[in-house]
């Protein structure tokens, strides 16, 4: 049986198709779940197109997670169109250049709360928006939130205020899973290693992660595959983890543990 049948979710962040995003649409897909898409801004007609790609995706949905009415608006045309949801992908991080490559000394703290808004408030803000239509699962122990995450617990090379970012969003996710657990909604971080995507191209001295991250972990890394990530993220969003919340998975090959 298809892990995911008659689940309706929401991915956000799908920009091209080498997005984890378009990876976790697109076994969403395969194990049998209805999937809408968010688009933010121009970038909205990128993922029309790439939704292409995918077959049958059933919403296209402009969604700037910064902007109050139109997330407002995004819940009105969910529920127009599924009246619930079961699964929720939150895919989504930005910050100005400042805050990425130039040291933790140079970002202005207006570039830092553009960051800080647009990478981590942005999940508090879907979760509490889309919780009614969360509450309202038909999945086998509720309703699943996976945030991607990039591992919070150190401190890498240039990643500089995005790494921060990425500590709050972990700590931020086990504040909503205490918070909606009792709705039967559940929040998981998925923290992923290096993939090459568009949005890794914009992180200064990326390469540093593409050539070291393979000798780290013990499984070894191809920053080329994003499958176990996709396949990690559907495994979250089914009932096969129903009791699990509050965590963060890796997937990284295991290189987050070592010294």
């Amino acid at each position: 049986m298809a892990l995911l049948r008659d689940n309706r979710i929401l991915v956000t962040g799908v920009l091209t198709d080498d997005s984890l995003a378009f990876g976790i649409a697109k076994r969403a897909l395969e194990e049998g779940a209805t999937v809408a898409l968010s688009g933010f801004g121009r970038g909205t007609s990128i993922t029309r197109r790439t939704a292409k790609k995918l077959g049958d995706v059933g919403e296209i949905i402009e969604l700037d997670v910064t902007d109050p009415v139109q997330v407002d608006a995004a819940v009105e045309e969910v529920t127009t169109r599924f009246g619930r949801l079961d699964g929720l992908v939150h895919a989504i991080g930005y910050a100005p250049p400042s805050c990425l490559g130039e040291g933790m000394f140079a970002a202005p703290f207006s570039d830092v709360s553009i960051a800080l808004h647009a990478s981590t408030y942005s999940l508090a803000a879907l979760v509490g928006a889309f919780r009614p239509l969360l509450q309202k699962s038909e999945a086998l122990g509720g309703a699943s939130v996976v945030a991607l995450d990039f591992d919070g617990s150190r401190a890498y090379p240039l990643y500089d205020w995005m790494g921060v970012m990425k500590a709050a969003l972990e700590s931020l996710g086990r504040y909503l899973a205490r918070e909606v657990g009792p709705d039967k909604i559940r929040v998981n971080m998925l923290a992923a290693g290096p993939i090459r995507t568009m949005a890794a191209k914009s992180i200064p001295g990326f390469s540093i992660f593409e050539d070291t991250w393979g000798d780290r972990a013990p499984l070894g890394w191809d920053v080329r595959d994003a499958s176990a990530v996709a396949d990690t993220a559907v495994a979250l969003l089914s009932p096969l983890l129903r009791a699990t919340t509050a965590s963060i998975i890796h997937v990284d090959g295991g290189a987050h543990a070592m010294g």
